[in-house]
């Protein structure tokens, strides 16, 4: 079964599809699991109680001190701009497991230095992020012994299912995902952002962060 464990809808700031619009794209692509990580907001995930065909994992993306911070089985929104490891600490206070989200992208990764031991995992494969990121994310969960997810991080529905984490097919629930990652039983694979659509994507996401002043999403 290939999930897709990074996208984000309309209630991230940048992202373009409703929720119903992104569930819909990943059905037609057929995907068997999603996470919507919205940027430090858990609201996504009230919409899903009655969709059928597909499994969803309530998440969050959420903007540490230190860099972005992917929370999975949380049961409530996660509060920004608190430090690596307090981030951490307040997703297991709500149930859920850290994920160091894309560490290499330099304007919003945490860089190797914050990926510290208390993550649960690593995100490895990132669709958004170059072969040259997701490589150095790759060697840095084997360094530490971690497990890894992947996903495309996309924001519009076009964009579901690019980058992917392959997990078991027997899996009948977002809490039997979360434990497939945690063992390590899941494989990740899709695409990887070419050069021209990094010096797009690196242009904008400069020009916005400029616009923040200089604050991380």
């Amino acid at each position: 079964m290939r999930a897709d464990l990074h996208i984000h809808s309309s209630y991230s700031n940048d992202g373009r599809s409703s929720v119903s619009e992104m569930i819909e794209a990943a059905k037609k692509k057929g995907l068997g699991c999603i996470a919507i990580t919205d940027h430090n907001v858990f609201k996504a995930y009230e919409e899903t109680n009655d969709v059928e065909g597909i499994i969803i994992v309530p998440a969050e993306e959420v903007s540490s001190a230190d860099g972005h911070v992917l929370a999975y089985g949380i049961n409530c929104e996660i509060e920004r701009g608190k430090g690596v490891k307090e981030t951490i600490d307040l997703i297991h206070a709500a149930g859920g497991i850290a994920v160091a989200a894309h560490p290499y992208r330099w304007w919003s990764g945490l860089g190797e230095d914050n990926v510290i031991d208390a993550f649960d995992a690593i995100e490895i494969f990132n669709a958004r992020s170059t072969k040259g990121s997701n490589n150095k994310a790759k060697k840095l969960s084997s360094k530490m012994g971690r497990p890894f997810t992947g996903g495309s991080d996309a924001h519009h529905a076009s964009n579901v299912g690019e980058a992917y984490t392959e997990i078991p097919d027997n899996v009948s629930n977002w809490e039997d995902v979360i434990k497939e990652i945690l063992a390590g039983n899941v494989t990740v694979g899709g695409k990887h952002r070419t050069r021209k659509d990094t010096v797009k994507y690196g242009y904008k996401s400069i020009t916005e962060w400029i616009g923040r002043g200089f604050r991380k999403m």
